[in-house]
């Protein structure tokens, strides 16, 4: 996988109603953020079109494309996301993608991506027509990258147990634990911390 361009991270906030940020690492793990199969369904936020291209506007995509979506992008969008969302599980938990979710990425891969350019003024920019299919087959392209690249053994889920989070820890040491350290990992300590304070008390 190349190496990931600079994020900020996406917005998220936590049962609680606090926010933060969470950095996946890469751009097909961002998909992930909207919802998922099974028991994650009630995370769901493709519902319209609308819905996709505001998630495109919060991802790591520079500069934010102007895509054209459709209803049943948005459909194949859920799609994909829940095979990805599989597939990078199961890596993270050091077993083997599911035949129909691989065929569902690529699938999606297999479409023409966004198409980068240089605009007139020397900057970033994207040409020729970009709509839904375009964008998921930019977002699956980049999950096969990352899931036969070099980066595949640091696909993980955030050590939290009530987190299911997941990323690709990108980091020189490879130690990367929590989705966010301001929230999963600063939560950690806290408990920790109290933990220790109640064994001195006791001791």
């Amino acid at each position: 996988m190349e190496q990931p361009l600079p994020s900020p991270g996406m917005p998220m906030t936590s049962r609680s109603g606090s926010t933060y940020r969470f950095d996946p690492g890469t751009l097909c793990l961002e998909l992930l953020t909207t919802g998922g199969p099974g028991e994650f369904q009630r995370y769901e936020i493709l519902h319209a079109p609308g819905d996709l291209t505001a998630w495109a506007e919060r991802s790591r995509l520079t500069p934010t494309p102007v895509v054209e979506v459709s209803d049943a992008e948005v459909t194949a969008a859920r799609r994909l996301r829940d095979a990805l969302f599989r597939a990078t599980t199961a890596r993270a938990l050091d077993g083997p993608a599911e035949p129909a979710d691989v065929d569902v990425i690529n699938e999606a891969a297999a479409h023409p991506p966004l198409a980068p350019a240089v605009a007139p003024d020397g900057g970033r920019c994207w040409s020729g027509p970009a709509d839904g299919t375009r964008l998921l087959a930019t977002v699956a392209r980049d999950a096969v990258e990352l899931l036969t690249g070099p980066f595949a053994h640091r696909i993980r889920m955030c050590s939290a147990g009530n987190c299911c989070l997941i990323y690709v820890d990108t980091s020189r040491p490879g130690r990367r634990r929590w989705c966010s350290m301001e929230h999963c990992g600063n939560r950690n300590k806290v408990r920790t911390l109290r933990a220790r304070r109640s064994d001195e008390e006791r001791g």
